[in-house]
């Protein structure tokens, strides 16, 4: 009798070992079949970006109908962390943006107004709060298959839509980014060899 257990103990483990995942034959791996990235372009950048706005705030969407929102509407509720950098274009200085004076010992810049980028969304950080759904939209998106993509990329688009907001009425921004801007151009011009270094923006 022992020696038929062990037989079977052993019969057990060597199919174990021939199928590791007897135990669960619904288990699924995860397999990549991305494909190599195609470069598209290159293109040279001329931005100096010397500041960054970190932001989080809380998008409230709604797609409102006139039939009852149980029945049909759709409602999330999106923290969005992200940041907007700004910067200054120095591919757009000409000829005339350099002076040189005083026998080569002092320099002056004129420097274009510094810019606000867009913002950039960070998906690690940003999650869905909330997000309430009317009986129609949840019969659709088990029939449509996308599982409403299509109104989380609009959600997305907000948030980005929102933090450009926030930066582009934060003037403190486009301030630190001349500011650091110009101590940059001051060190590396001192460095150079000029004594007199003079930045300035033009409105």
């Amino acid at each position: 009798m022992l020696l038929i257990v062990l037989s079977l103990v052993g019969g057990f483990m060597w199919v174990r070992g021939v199928l590791p995942d007897f135990d669960n034959p619904f288990a699924a791996e995860t397999v990549d079949r991305t494909q190599p990235a195609v470069l598209q372009s290159l293109e040279d950048i001329g931005e100096y970006r010397a500041a960054s706005a970190n932001y989080e705030l809380l998008v409230d969407l709604e797609q409102d109908t006139d039939l009852p929102a149980v029945i049909l509407g759709e409602r999330t509720l999106f923290v969005a962390v992200g940041s907007v950098d700004a910067g200054v274009d120095l591919s757009s200085l000409g000829p005339d943006a350099v002076e040189v004076s005083g026998g080569g010992g002092g320099v002056s810049v004129m420097l274009p107004p510094a810019e606000i980028y867009d913002a950039e969304l960070d998906l690690g950080d940003s999650y869905t709060y909330d997000r309430e759904e009317g009986l129609l939209n949840r019969i659709g998106s088990v029939f449509s298959g996308d599982g409403g993509g299509g109104y989380e990329q609009e959600v997305m688009i907000a948030a980005e839509a929102r933090l450009n907001e926030a930066a582009r009425a934060n003037d403190d921004l486009a301030t630190r980014a001349e500011e650091n801007t110009a101590a940059m151009l001051e060190s590396l011009l001192r460095s150079l060899g000029y004594e007199r270094v003079e930045i300035s923006f033009s409105p």
